[in-house]
């Protein structure tokens, strides 16, 4: 039920260990963050290295939360070499996304007449700009993180999730519709509160994209069998524990075990009949005597059954 696929929990524990590092080398978020392109610290891998930093606990908790419960079922779904391929690419795409953002932003300050300018709560002259443009820096995976909001989304629109602090689950579909509207509120509303919402907003573009070429093109593997058969799974697990739960307490003499459902019945007489093959298979191999007490209880119990 908890099993994590190989490439979300390899990207959650590369995502941990580039923290723990930043912790102890802060620089590190200076080199491999994201700069402005026309800034004299701007690489071009830094479009890729700048989606594994994180500026705050709180940041890279909230994004690898998303990753492991939204991350693995879309890995379930696509397998680990296409997951991977859409996570970088979104989040390259949400870094591009985020530079022709800063590229209109510094247009409108370069073209304005006035001598000092107000950048982000600090007053700068145009002599100034070049050393201010290397202080800009992207970190985080959220673009990343919200292109696979919106594959889960897309994917499952129907499948009802829990989201604090509503009360009550909510549609998949609706789910990313609000969040992408509050980035999109947010991106034309503010631009100095240190959020990258246009690199959210880019990551959700590329990954719609390319979902729907996919869609398009069967033969690249997109499909829904492998997160169906995920979802199957984890009500599989769900359904043998609590039956477990439930013997548990009638036979410690709590309330009486609710009726079956069909599909409980019917899991639980083909676990039976096929203990049953198993213990008649070893008569034929070994001999009535080679069975323990507990297997010729079974056996016994069977027949009385039938």
């Amino acid at each position: 039920m908890f099993s994590t696929p190989t490439v979300t929990k390899n990207l959650l524990i590369i995502n941990a260990l580039a923290f723990l590092a930043t912790l102890v080398y802060p620089q590190l978020s200076d080199i491999g963050g994201l700069h402005f392109f026309m800034a004299s610290d701007f690489n071009a891998l830094q479009l890729l290295s700048y989606m594994f930093l994180h500026a705050s606990f709180t940041h890279i908790l909230f994004n690898m939360l998303a990753l492991w419960m939204f991350g693995r079922v879309m890995e379930s779904v696509w397998g680990g070499r296409k997951f991977l391929f859409y996570y970088l690419s979104c989040g390259v795409g949400a870094g591009i996304m985020q530079e022709i953002a800063q590229l209109v932003q510094f247009h409108e300050l370069l073209t304005s007449d006035a001598p000092m300018l107000m950048v982000n709560g600090m007053l700068i002259s145009h002599g100034q700009l070049p050393e201010y443009l290397n202080l800009f820096t992207t970190v985080g995976a959220s673009g990343a993180i919200y292109a696979i909001l919106l594959a889960f989304g897309m994917t499952f629109p129907n499948e009802r999730i829990f989201i604090f602090p509503l009360p009550l689950p909510i549609k998949a579909k609706w789910f990313v519709i609000f969040y992408a509207a509050i980035e999109l509120v947010s991106a034309i509303g503010s631009s100095a509160d240190g959020v990258a919402h246009m690199a959210h907003l880019g990551g959700m573009l590329f990954g719609f994209l390319m979902i729907r070429y996919w869609s398009r093109h069967p033969g690249t593997g997109y499909n829904r069998a492998g997160g169906a058969q995920f979802f199957d799974n984890l009500k599989g697990t769900f359904d043998r524990y609590r039956n477990k739960y439930q013997r548990q307490r009638q036979d410690q003499g709590g309330s009486a075990r609710q009726p079956e459902t069909d599909w409980e019945y019917n899991a639980r007489k083909k676990a039976e009949q096929d203990e049953i093959d198993r213990i008649l298979d070893k008569i034929r191999k070994s001999g009535y005597d080679s069975l323990t007490k507990e297997e010729k209880q079974k056996l016994f119990d069977s027949s009385n059954n039938d």
